[in-house]
């Protein structure tokens, strides 16, 4: 989900290209337009926005929203050139395709702008517009501008480059689905991104020199996929040295997550993270269905596969009656399930569980029964009691049990250092099923891994005691918005809302960037 959503903010004297949206690059240099995997489509790239540091600061300073991201990342000690890169990458089933995304380089004359500089390697959250384009700067309104400032002002404006694809099935990709949480596909993108970045560097209007420190993060769907690139980068015959990398809030333990939810623990969004898992599985092993009528309900399933992403924002998708809002199931349990419709916890989570079934639902009863009759009969070790780390249900039958399973991350040890972030009350990606899950199967490896529960109060010599001062300041506002016109159960409800997509980000953002700084 897109977050930290930014105000109408000026740009101010930024120097603007008349490059934006899918059809950024203009014609001039060469062009390709049949690239392999990792060769640029236009050399040299455009160049979308070039802004001082003092301009950079300015156009945040222009509202309260900006201001704030400030107080995070401090004040830019460099100026940021936004650049648009098209490159050649693979779908699903290694067909060849193309995508697109930024590289942002930090400007001037301080010494942490100049030399050789090192990357940081960005994967996005799940969005559901085809438009978003992080090297946009031309349009405010563009999905992707506000992640994309986040990111000038956390990482190319403190001195380093910054390469974030937008992926394949957005913006001017050629693709026609998106590969949604298919642990190969992603990582050779990121690998491939990487690449057309590197070739673009030296030919920039502000060349850029790369050293040798690679730093890798992502948030929700995105730290799936900043996890399996490093996995995939360590795995390489000749491996991409990874200097650290900084996994947010994903659904690392994938089968997990979706046993869970089947289960009846329906996450927040399920209704629009699941059509896009199923469609992406469907497309890379083609074995989970024949119809979509086979999975969806009759008022959904025609048209869902070309849904997301595409034009509608999470408001539209909702109103248009395309998806529902909240109910993934139905509340008339299969029969002798009655105990996971909707399951009960004696918790407040029950509340957020409950409401992911509804009569207007999303996924047939038919679907649910046969996933979850061969979820207790290959149990996953970790859901629904046992609180193991293990991937045990690789005797699973269900096709979608499989496909989780095979782009589940429980299947790898790191070899360079790694800070996993979250929140533990996350209703999105739940911290139980994935963060804590990981910590704990990685505990034997002492330093080499750090876990921070941003939600969690501070020990003594906490070397994240301010990103967890600053978390629970944002969180007690946030709940006394809410209580005002809404009570504690308003107060409550707020904080739910916010919790992945605003609250949780910036603060694990802060804390990677943190992270990444020892190792310069």
């Amino acid at each position: 989900m897109q977050w930290f959503k930014l105000g109408a903010i000026a740009l101010g004297s930024a120097v603007l290209a008349a490059c934006g949206g899918g059809g950024a690059g203009g014609p001039l240099g060469s062009q390709n337009n049949d690239p392999n995997r990792g060769a640029l489509m236009q050399t040299p790239v455009p160049r979308i926005a070039g802004l001082s540091a003092a301009e950079f600061t300015g156009m945040l300073n222009a509202d309260s929203t900006g201001q704030g991201l400030l107080q995070l990342t401090g004040n830019p000690v460099c100026g940021v050139d936004v650049n648009y890169i098209k490159y050649g990458t693979v779908g699903a089933r290694d067909e060849r395709t193309t995508a697109s995304g930024v590289v942002m380089v930090p400007t001037g004359s301080a010494a942490a702008c100049t030399g050789p500089r090192p990357i940081v390697l960005y994967a996005h959250g799940t969005v559901i517009e085809k438009r978003y384009n992080l090297a946009d700067w031309t349009d405010r309104t563009n999905p992707a501008f506000s992640e994309s400032t986040l990111l000038a002002a956390m990482y190319a404006a403190q001195g380093y480059i910054v390469v974030a694809p937008n992926y394949a099935g957005y913006d001017s990709s050629t693709l026609g689905y998106h590969p949604y949480l298919n642990a190969d596909q992603e990582s050779k993108e990121m690998i491939d991104a990487l690449a057309a970045a590197k070739q673009a560097l030296p030919t920039l209007m502000s060349a850029t020199t790369a050293n040798t420190k690679l730093f890798i993060t992502g948030y929700s769907q995105g730290g799936h996929v900043a996890m399996a690139t490093h996995r995939a980068m360590q795995a390489l015959p000749t491996p991409i040295p990874v200097t650290a990398s900084a996994p947010l809030s994903g659904p690392y333990a994938l089968a997990a997550q979706s046993d869970a939810t089947f289960l009846g623990m329906v996450n927040a969004g399920g209704t629009v993270f699941s059509p896009m898992i199923f469609t992406s599985y469907q497309k890379a092993y083609g074995n989970l269905y024949t119809s979509p009528s086979e999975i969806y309900e009759s008022a959904f399933a025609t048209g869902i596969e070309s849904l997301l992403p595409g034009s509608y924002n999470w408001t539209t998708l909702f109103t248009s009656g395309k998806l529902p809002q909240l109910a993934l199931f139905s509340s008339t349990a299969p029969t002798g399930l009655g105990a996971y419709t909707p399951p009960v916890t004696n918790t407040p989570i029950d509340a957020l569980f409950a409401a992911g079934f509804g009569a207007n639902n999303l996924i047939k009863n038919s679907v649910r029964s046969a996933y979850i009759a061969d979820a207790l009969a290959y149990p996953d070790g970790v859901v629904p009691a046992v609180r193991g780390n293990s991937l045990a249900n690789d005797r699973a039958q269900s096709p979608l049990r499989v496909a989780a399973m095979r782009n589940d991350l429980r299947n790898w040890t790191p070899a360079s250092p790694v800070l996993l972030c979250a929140g533990n009350a996350d209703p999105t990606v739940f911290y139980g099923y994935n963060t804590a899950v990981m910590s704990r199967l990685w505990a034997g490896l002492g330093p080499l891994v750090t876990t921070l529960d941003v939600d969690s109060a501070a020990t003594g010599g906490d070397p994240f005691a301010m990103v967890k001062a600053g978390f629970a300041q944002a969180k007690t506002a946030t709940y006394n918005a809410g209580a005002s016109t809404g009570g504690a159960a308003g107060g409550a409800t707020a904080v739910t809302s916010a919790y992945h997509g605003t609250l949780v980000p910036p603060f694990c953002s802060v804390a990677a960037r943190g992270f990444f700084s020892q190792f310069l």
